[in-house]
């Protein structure tokens, strides 16, 4: 990229940084020396003041002093004599100290010329002079003691020069390390707070061609990091939106896949009940018109007629009774109330109903209730028409031993009830097909015994309006149909 933010990030901080070295060079330069020299003017008032303690206790003659006054001018690089009232030399560091008598005894009662005093009080003088013998500039002080005693300190400003040079050559050096750890520095850093601009322009670019899945990962708690942040809610934003657009587009599809799919459901619908309709239609008419033209003048023929007019109105009743409950169902106009119920009992009833088929057909039948499971939450009724059509259908469909198992027992979060009849398994190819409208295995063991195709079909209906399982299962020697309940919790178990 041209203009890249990198490049622009580690421009600026370069380009700073070497000016603040140079700046920092620069004062250095100019500054240094006369920092020096303040600090020089400091050390030779202190020097003073400690001598001149030493001059009022009268211990200038103590080997005390002497030590430290050897320490002050080796640790600040002092010249120093000190004379008493009459000239005579009392303390010196330096060897040949006549040249130092002389130059304080020209300050004294000469006027020997100075370049430029820093400093004067009563009592001492500082100044900055030139010593012309050895070529050499000074800061010097020069007064008296409270003792009388005469005093001259000097420091060479050439050793100041020289270390302001040192100094300056030293913080050059120092400077470019500085400058080559600062560019490294510079370029770590520069990665650092541009790679996640980068990752939210790789992040942006992504987005523009609908691809939603990169997202900001670099992590931070500042602008860029909340700017990541937004723009992994920009993105999430976007992709539900157009999953929404995407889901509204196929929704409409489907509803008009299902326009057509309804048509058709409806003609096979009536078709279906026109088709269940016109046999018991046909035996009424029929038997009707027998009757009324006296086919058979005797009494047990009429009771006879009037008895399958009876049952065949029966079946078309329980067809449309069971036809409207079902729509009620499917369309969710049926009001669910859950109650707690005895599971075993409300079984028990049933068989105790259907005694007739079972003791007719010579069914054996077993109820094997889990002793811990005694009570449910559901909708009672709708309960009792599952397992109604689940015995129905057992009763019906059961062979060879002649056996019916109804099985209660707990799994891990519900009460399972399943019944079992032996007989011959359904195909495989036809299970899925079982809870579907009208669909019957064998039409004409279902005719034979009136049913219509609709039983499971409202077992489903009311599993579904319950949200629970069920479903069934072959076995070698029959079939099982089961579904589940929720149990009544009860504090210690069940």
């Amino acid at each position: 990229m041209k203009h890249s933010v990198r490049k622009q990030f580690m421009l600026i901080f370069s380009m700073t940084m070497v000016g603040m070295i140079l700046l920092c060079i620069l004062a250095n330069d100019l500054l240094l020396e006369s920092f020096y020299i303040r600090q020089k003017e400091h050390v030779l008032d202190e020097a003073y003041k400690l001598i001149d303690d030493y001059s009022k206790e009268g211990g200038l003659d103590s080997d005390e002093f002497d030590v430290g006054m050897d320490q002050v001018a080796a640790r600040y690089n002092l010249e120093m004599i000190v004379l008493d009232a009459d000239t005579n030399t009392l303390r010196s560091t330096v060897n040949d100290s006549k040249i130092l008598t002389d130059r304080l005894l020209g300050y004294l009662f000469s006027g020997q010329p100075v370049d430029r005093v820093l400093y004067s009080n009563d009592r001492y003088t500082v100044q900055r002079n030139a010593d012309t013998r050895m070529h050499t500039d000074y800061i010097e002080l020069w007064g008296i003691l409270s003792g009388n005693e005469l005093i001259l300190m000097r420091s060479p400003i050439e050793g100041i020069k020289t270390s302001v040079h040192i100094a300056n050559k030293f913080l050059a050096y120092v400077c470019i390390i500085v400058l080559v750890i600062g560019v490294l520095l510079n370029l770590y850093l520069a990665r650092r707070v541009t790679n996640p601009i980068l990752e939210l322009v790789d992040i942006s670019k992504k987005m523009s061609e609908l691809d939603f899945d990169a997202k900001y990962t670099s992590g931070g708690d500042n602008e860029i990091a909340l700017l990541g942040c937004h723009m992994n809610r920009l993105s999430s934003t976007l992709e539900g939106t157009i999953s929404e657009l995407k889901t509204a587009n196929n929704n409409l599809k489907t509803e008009l896949n299902r326009k057509v799919e309804i048509e058709k459901m409806r003609g096979e619908f009536l078709s279906n009940v026109s088709h269940e309709l016109k046999t018991p239609i046909a035996l009424i008419q029929g038997y009707a018109e027998g009757l009324k033209d006296c086919v058979n003048s005797d009494e047990e023929s009429r009771d006879y007629y009037c008895d399958v007019i009876v049952d065949e109105a029966g079946k078309m009743n329980r067809l449309v009774r069971n036809l409207l409950e079902l729509n009620q169902l499917e369309f969710g106009n049926d009001n669910v109330e859950m109650e707690r119920f005895d599971i075993v009992e409300m079984i028990r009833n049933c068989l105790n109903m259907d005694d007739i088929l079972i003791k007719q057909d010579d069914i054996k039948v077993e109820l094997k209730p889990c002793e811990e499971v005694i009570c449910v939450w559901a909708d009672e009724f709708k309960v009792e028409q599952v397992v109604n059509n689940y015995l129905s259908n057992a009763i019906h469909y059961c062979k060879y031993d002649k056996r019916i198992e109804i099985v209660i027992k707990r799994t891990d979060t519900a009460v399972r009830i399943s019944v079992f009849n032996s007989g011959d398994p359904i195909p495989e190819e036809a299970l899925p097909q079982l809870w579907t409208k009208f669909y019957k295995v064998d039409k004409a063991r279902t005719r034979e015994y009136g049913g219509s195709g609709i039983g499971l079909s409202i077992v489903k209906a009311v599993m579904e309006s319950l949200n629970k399982g069920y479903g069934v299962i072959n076995h070698e020697d029959g079939v099982e149909f089961w579904f589940e309940l929720d149990p009544n919790i009860k504090e210690g178990g069940i």
